[in-house]
């Protein structure tokens, strides 16, 4: 059965939340009853500027005062940042941080990192951006592989979020321990047949992060009309099981595939309720709530 994590980023205080420390979202997590955490891999929480061996190790034995089964370092990495200017060795250091990625989840007990792949820049040929990519994500996961730690790809930035192109990059890097943190989040909003790209995918997935979403129409006023014109809509967050994403069809076609990751749950935009901390743990509540009457 797959470990339930609450990912930090939910407590950090980016949306107007409470802002928790590192130590204080183990215990919520506790508290709540998640068996794990997925860190967010950068102020507020553990940069690997503020983070020394010291912290590290007290940090550890927090988790596992905690019993906290699973720990996924997440990771905020642009492999194709600042293509403009090719005499700045941005790839080298985008990799160099993948590794220090990789270092501190093992100090912190922890076997895999969530990365993003990058930003499109439309300057640039796209396939030459895809090798870019792959190419940081092959040296580095050579490095991380020395530490017996794997690195978890999701389908978040521009490159390779669509999930056939995702399944290409998996390819292209060719390493045993780099593979998919598939969202169903992203196919979804594209409108693709999210069972099929389960089912795709699940065989290359070692983690997932979960959150729901209502779309609300947008729409501006044209006086020349004397109409509305229809924008693209908003994505609001709310409860989990009370949005439009097809989770069952999700877990499932996953689950058919021989996917048993781990799954975190995050709150990383506003919520439809609010952001009072009453507010958050009634939503992660919700989601064990979900996942427990999966089975």
């Amino acid at each position: 059965m797959s470990t339930l994590l609450l990912h930090s980023i939910s407590y950090a205080g980016l949306w107007g939340q409470p802002a928790l420390s590192a130590e204080q979202v183990v215990e919520k997590a506790a508290e709540l009853g998640f068996g794990g955490v997925m860190m967010a891999a950068k102020r507020p929480h553990v940069s690997v500027l503020d983070w020394d061996g010291a912290r590290r190790r007290k940090l550890r034995r927090l988790l596992d005062k905690h019993k906290m089964q699973d720990l996924v370092l997440a990771g905020y990495s642009n492999l194709t940042a600042d293509l403009e200017h090719p005499d700045v060795p941005t790839l080298e250091i985008q990799t160099s941080y993948l590794i220090e990625l990789a270092r501190l989840a093992r100090d912190l007990g922890g076997k895999l990192v969530r990365v993003f792949t990058g930003y499109e820049n439309p300057g640039v040929d796209y396939s030459r951006q895809m090798r870019i990519v792959a190419a940081g994500l092959k040296q580095a996961s050579q490095e991380a592989a020395k530490l017996d730690v794997g690195f978890a790809v999701q389908n978040h930035h521009d490159l390779a979020v669509g999930y056939e192109s995702l399944h290409d990059l998996i390819q292209m890097v060719g390493e045993p321990n780099c593979r998919a943190g598939f969202d169903a989040w992203a196919p979804a909003l594209h409108g693709v047949d999210l069972t099929r790209a389960a089912i795709q995918m699940a065989p290359w997935t070692v983690h997932t992060i979960v959150a729901d979403y209502v779309k609300r129409p947008r729409y501006r006023y044209d006086p020349g009309l004397v109409n509305y014109v229809a924008q693209q809509s908003f994505v609001q967050a709310v409860p989990m099981g009370e949005g439009f994403i097809d989770y069952g069809a999700f877990f499932d076609s996953l689950a058919a595939g021989g996917f048993n990751g781990t799954i975190a749950y995050e709150m990383c935009s506003p919520l439809l309720h609010g952001s009072d901390m009453a507010t958050l743990d009634r939503y992660a509540r919700r989601f064990l709530e979900y996942m427990a009457a999966r089975g």
